[in-house]
Order: C-alpha cells, then structure tokens, then sequence
C-alpha cells in the first residue's frame, strides 16, 4: 500500500460529498443567481425528471418569457452545477402550491385614491327610517349628492362634479376616462 498526499485524499472526499449531494437542493439555492434576482421572483423549479427540469412561473407571460431564453439558462445550469439537463417546461401550474408565505398586499389610505372626496359627511343624521314614497327618499338622496358634490371642479367632458384627483389623473372624470380607453381599443 502507498502512501499518498493528504490533497489528494481530501479531493477524493470532496468529489465523493458533492456525489451525495441532491443536485436539485443545489439548483433551488442558486436558483436566483442562475436566472437572475427579478425572474426569480416570479419562477421556482419544482422537480427533475428524466433530465428535464420543470419550472413553475407566476403567470403565462413569465413561462413564455423564460421558455424563449431556457437554452441560455441550461447552459448555465449545466456548466454552474455539473448537471447534464437537457430541457426545461416552464409552467404556470405548482405556482400556487407554494409553501411560501404570501405577501400581504400593500394597504392604502382612502385619502390616496384619485377620486377621494374628504371628510365624508356624517349621515347618522339621516332618518335611519324607512322614506315613506320615492318621492322622499329620491329629495333625500339628493340633498347629500349636493352637499358631496359642493365645491368640486367639473370635469370638461361632461360637466359632472368630479373628485380633484381624477381630473390631476385623468384630466377628466372616471366615466369619461373609461369612455375613452374603450373607444382607443
């Protein structure tokens, strides 16, 4: 028996660990640095089978995205992990399986909302009681109207009192803004 250097015997060790180890826990931990931090994000490998790895993506226009650069990214893949894949599927389904935690949508203030008006009147005020005709109730839904409606600048369209921030937006009201964009279509 000879003797041979500690190097080699620590290489050897080290080949044989990295044999051992699941080559799909290595994808999924460079993973970001494989396909990039934003597209990340939005995919995550689920398996491999066969030598062909499937992706899940956050939607059709991410699977399409990454199908369209998948012989870049296994070319990476293959050279950053020593795999020998030889397709990817990218698709939207597993996505939602997700073990992650989802992130709580981002809560906004109604004062930031285009078509905030203020301080909404108190309408404790108004007789919580059934109005006796239609008569009444149409007088009493238009007494608050107006009193909501004071002090608004009109929009130029169609002369409708408009919240600021839709004319700052839009430079008309919603409704104009959306007769618009379906008449652009």
């Amino acid at each position: 028996m000879s003797l041979k250097p500690i190097n080699d015997i620590l290489g050897v060790l080290e080949q044989q660990a990295k044999w051992r180890e699941d080559p799909f826990q290595l994808l999924i931990q460079s993973w970001a640095e494989i396909v990039g931090t934003v597209a990340a994000k939005h995919s995550r490998p689920l398996s491999m089978q066969r030598d062909v790895l499937r992706v899940a993506t956050s939607s059709a226009a991410w699977a399409q995205n990454l199908t369209f650069s998948r012989q870049a990214l296994l070319v990476k893949l293959n050279a950053k992990l020593s795999m020998s894949l030889v397709d990817m599927r990218f698709s939207t389904a597993g996505w939602q399986k997700s073990k992650e935690v989802s992130q709580p949508q981002p809560s906004f203030l109604p004062s930031e909302h285009p078509s905030y008006l203020g301080d909404i009147p108190d309408y404790s005020t108004v007789s919580k009681t059934t109005e006796q005709n239609a008569n009444q109730a149409f007088e009493s839904w238009s007494r608050i109207r107006q009193a909501r409606s004071q002090g608004l600048p009109l929009c130029p369209q169609c002369q409708s009192p408009t919240p600021p921030g839709e004319l700052q937006r839009w430079g008309v009201c919603a409704l104009c803004s959306v007769k618009q964009s379906s008449n652009n279509i």
